[in-house]
């Protein structure tokens, strides 16, 4: 089944007001209607016409088929969604079997018959709010600590013309310990307002962790360079890192070297279960610029026997 794009049909915006669809409608009307009009197609034409007026002219049905709708083009393939004629009711009288076989097969699986939408006697026009997605920005010790953001959202809200129109709302939220980056925070009721008394969706807030100075976030994992003195490497002790929550002491190995990576369990994010802490390894020459500093490494090399190329005499 084909979309039928109805702002096309009359010739109107999406945003079109009730009274500029009112005029498009009586336009066209003088031109396709059968009793005047000289076009070869103008009995379809005044039909398709007719049907598009039913649905925009009525701001209950324009405002479900905007939502429904938003994402497709006339002449595209279409299926409304299976639950599609349990998710609305409307308080607007609907169409006799004659008046709806005037219509599309596309009008009718929206708006008549089983599978369009329910018509129940005093009810009145019921959807459910859309899910609104947005993305807050944390410091890495709100995920560590927890902490309570305000957020500025752009909510579309739909008026009585059926036209869509973006307010702004400020919204406390309360970050729970633990979140990563990429997690998503479900907070029920919180997005678009439904219609008609219907519920509100959700807002579904992704969070996004700002670059830190040292540390770098790989889901709950944490991960940083750990610079060593040689001797710190070669004889092995126990350093001190620091983390949002605190200091840790960390042991390192005798005989450590460049590149190697020591994981220290549990103390990276916290959460159920907690990330790890990843320290990657990276010796550090001091520089021999002072005498005494030259004097220990001319001892090194003359008194070590080392040989940090041996494959290259192979």
């Amino acid at each position: 089944m084909e979309f039928h794009d109805y702002y096309q049909t009359l010739g109107v915006s999406r945003d079109a007001s009730a009274d500029e669809i009112k005029k498009a409608f009586r336009r066209l009307a003088r031109k396709y209607h059968p009793d005047i009009s000289k076009e070869a197609d103008a009995e379809a034409r005044m039909k398709a016409v007719n049907e598009a007026y039913a649905v925009l002219s009525d701001p209950e049905k324009r405002a479900a088929y905007d939502r429904l709708g938003q994402n497709y083009q006339a002449g595209q393939d279409f299926r409304p969604p299976p639950d599609w004629g349990e998710a609305y009711e409307f308080s607007t009288h609907g169409f006799s079997p004659g008046e709806e076989a005037e219509f599309s097969d596309f009008f009718s699986q929206l708006f008549g018959g089983p599978g369009g939408f329910r018509r129940q006697g005093g009810g009145h026009f019921r959807t459910p709010g859309g899910d609104v997605r947005a993305e807050v920005l944390l410091d890495l010790d709100d995920s560590f600590n927890g902490a309570t953001r305000q957020l500025s959202l752009q909510l579309p809200q739909t008026d009585a013309q059926g036209r869509v129109r973006w307010v702004t709302r400020s919204l406390n939220v309360k970050i729970p310990q633990g979140v990563h980056e990429g997690q998503i925070i479900r907070l029920a009721g919180q997005g678009a307002p439904g219609m008609g008394g219907g519920p509100a969706g959700d807002l579904l807030l992704e969070v996004r962790i700002k670059p830190h100075a040292r540390l770098r976030t790989e889901g709950r994992d944490l991960r940083m360079t750990l610079p060593l003195a040689p001797w710190e490497a070669a004889l092995g002790a126990t350093v001190a890192v620091e983390l949002p929550n605190g200091h840790l002491k960390v042991r390192i190995p005798e005989g450590a070297q460049s590149g190697r990576q020591l994981r220290v369990r549990g103390k990276g994010i916290p959460g159920t279960p907690p990330g790890d802490l990843l320290l990657d390894l990276q010796v550090v020459l001091p520089p021999a610029d002072t005498p005494a500093a030259r004097q220990l490494y001319e001892t090194m090399a003359q008194e070590l026997a080392f040989d940090p190329r041996p494959s290259a005499k192979q």
